[in-house]
């Protein structure tokens, strides 16, 4: 009978979601650390810097000038990775091609406060954020040339954050992304298969282990996903089958915000720091006349910190030419963010 423990010993593991694999080598957390040391981010913003190009009434680069917005704000990027307007067409060069891509860049500010980050606003401010991402969901996916909406926040400098106001991103495109287009084959080959949403038999399964789930209410989980790659890396799925956030119920919105705030506080408390992450909601694409009963939408944090608030996960060596690998497991992760406090260290310190 073999001795085999995933959480001794190194393995990999299989993402369902898009058929790639990880290595996981949880023993590797007993060595010591004597690599790269970042200086603590220092977070002392005040609540309106005159400054700062997303703040209520100031002005960004170009002339623009910000309203004297109250809740949510979403404006064109000024500086748009993707255009609407864009030439349309197709280059070839022997083995080499490019294709066009039409889009739409926007910028949305969580709020008017510039000192506050998701973790720290009140439910409400959280239902206004998720009632703006339902919105723009809906709204850019109408347009004709639009087929899917990327909605996600970049927190912090280390992850290459340009300003710490407190503020997400949208993205539409013409084309599905090559991230989706992955999700999006292994869902529907589930759903021909068992006419249910993979996401919901993995969560079935994951409530009954229990070992990875940090926090659940009526209608949410928050988990730390059997295959993940960074460190304390989270993902919150509805637990209602819905293709997409528009498709929330009231009572189903406001459970939505009380996890976000749970989930975020808890990885605040775990270094007593404000986290840095990429979030990002993976939703079904846009395409008109398509149901895509086969999409369970769901939230993913990527957060880099490793083991300390001064020390950073980075992709390099195997991860870069092999494969992805992680030496804290998704159970010791899972263990460590759900014993944690709901109340956010700043009030405790305060």
């Amino acid at each position: 009978m073999s001795n085999f423990s995933i959480r001794e010993h190194s393995h990999r593991r299989l993402n369902i979601l898009t058929g790639e694999w990880i290595l996981v080598s949880p023993h590797r957390t007993k060595r010591p650390w004597q690599g790269k040391i970042e200086k603590p981010a220092q977070d002392n913003r005040p609540s309106y810097d005159p400054q700062c190009y997303l703040c209520p009434g100031n002005e960004r680069v170009g002339g623009l000038k910000n309203p004297d917005y109250q809740n949510t704000f979403v404006f064109s990027n000024d500086f748009a990775a993707l255009m609407h307007h864009s030439e349309e067409g197709t280059w070839q060069d022997g083995l080499l091609t490019a294709k066009s891509e039409k889009g739409i860049c926007k910028v949305m500010c969580f709020s008017p406060n510039h000192a506050l980050t998701i973790p720290e606003m009140d439910i409400n401010s959280l239902e206004n954020i998720i009632s703006t991402w339902q919105a723009q969901y809906l709204d850019l996916g109408r347009m004709d040339f639009i087929n899917y909406v990327q909605i996600f926040e970049n927190k912090g400098e280390l992850m290459g954050c340009s300003n710490p106001h407190p503020h997400g991103q949208i993205w539409a495109q013409s084309s599905i992304p090559m991230e989706v287009q992955k999700k999006s084959q292994k869902q529907k080959e589930y759903w021909e298969l068992k006419n249910k949403t993979l996401i919901a038999d993995y969560l079935q399964q994951e409530l009954a282990s229990q070992e990875r789930i940090i926090i659940e209410n009526n209608s949410f989980v928050a988990l730390v996903p059997f295959w993940a790659t960074w460190p304390y890396e989270v993902m919150i799925c509805p637990i209602r089958p819905m293709p997409h956030i528009g498709q929330l119920s009231p009572q189903e919105k406001t459970d939505f915000a009380q996890i976000l705030q749970a989930t975020t506080t808890r990885l605040d408390n775990l270094f007593e720091t404000s986290f840095p992450y990429s979030m990002g909601i993976h939703q079904c694409p846009t395409h008109k006349g398509h149901n895509y009963p086969e999409w369970h939408w769901h939230v993913s944090f990527y957060p880099p910190l490793l083991r300390s608030a001064t020390v950073k996960k980075f992709m390099v060596g195997y991860e870069m030419f092999a494969e992805a690998q992680r030496d804290i497991s998704p159970e010791m992760a899972a263990d460590k963010l759900r014993n944690l406090s709901e109340v956010h260290y700043k009030v405790k310190h305060k």
